[in-house]
């Protein structure tokens, strides 16, 4: 096998609804994601050594555990599986993600590195298989394994892909504040009733926009009372033109703002940039 890289892509949250606490501590939640092209780069080689060399550079390397990580989980499950036998590699993860923003940098990388395993090593690991050694690495593992963009319907481990593009520009703001996702959710006091929602295969885009505009994340409440500096950027970016709405995506502390066309996007980054000068900003597209 030669030297390959990969790209693992970052995953956006465009609404997310808490709809209960269960017994086990994890919670009940409905959320619409895509991803976009913001993205980490993995180069991986094969090495002739008795462990992995797995490093992180880049902008967002800082945080993040160098031996216990989602890359390092990856291959820990895979030997266990015995599907990696006398097989080393060199691992370098460029981090473009912000670490702990709420983006899923981590869960992608470990998704892409996965996939391509299976595939360059013809490990033969059915997609059932896959999706239950991703979901033993974390949460949003299996979500990313997928290419479309996906619906958590709410019902125990249920993705619905979604064929359909959905061409968003968008502006993402990380204040550069690490949020637990498990401490937000334990204070999370916002739930939202299970509810039907349309066919996103079918919508179009002005009523997919409308849809999502009247829609929230129920983390966010959370967020911005323990960190108020994210609601008040949240409310700047809402206040530009051509901006449809800003949220938090995930459980934050990095958020997002849809607009209609690049140029405010730009736009919006610029003023943000100035008045914010503290956070890290990129304009993006969903893929």
């Amino acid at each position: 096998m030669k030297n390959f890289k990969l790209k693992s892509y970052c995953k956006i949250n465009l609404f997310l609804k808490v709809i209960k606490r269960l017994n086990n501590g994890y919670h009940k939640i409905m959320s619409l994601i895509t991803f976009c092209n913001l993205y980490d780069e993995i180069t991986i080689s094969k090495i002739n050594s008795k462990r992995n060399k797995v490093s992180f550079i880049g902008p967002f390397k800082k945080g993040i555990n160098q031996k216990h990580n989602t890359v390092t989980k990856v291959f820990d499950l895979l030997r266990k599986e015995k599907l990696l036998v006398n097989q080393t590699f060199k691992v370098i993860v460029k981090k473009n993600i912000p670490h702990g923003s709420g983006l899923g940098g981590g869960s992608a990388n470990a998704a892409s590195l996965l996939t391509s395993l299976n595939s360059r090593l013809n490990l033969k690991l059915n997609k059932h298989k896959l999706k239950t050694l991703a979901t033993q690495i974390g949460f949003d593992v299996p979500i990313s394994l997928q290419k479309n963009n996906v619906f958590l319907t709410g019902k125990q481990n249920a993705i619905l892909k979604i064929n359909k593009k959905f061409r968003l520009n968008l502006l993402i703001v990380y204040p550069k504040i690490i949020c637990s996702t498990k401490a937000i959710y334990k204070k999370n006091k916002d739930f939202t009733l299970q509810k039907k929602v349309p066919n996103f295969n079918k919508l179009k885009e002005n009523k997919f926009i409308y849809f999502l505009k009247k829609e929230k994340n129920d983390l966010e409440k959370t967020v911005t009372t323990i960190y108020p500096k994210v609601g008040k950027i949240i409310d700047c970016i809402k206040s530009q033109n051509g901006c449809y709405f800003s949220r938090i995506t995930g459980s934050g502390s990095a958020f997002i703002g849809i607009f209609s066309k690049k140029k405010y996007a730009i736009r919006a980054k610029k003023i943000v940039s100035l008045k914010y000068p503290e956070c890290w900003s990129t304009v993006s597209k969903t893929i």
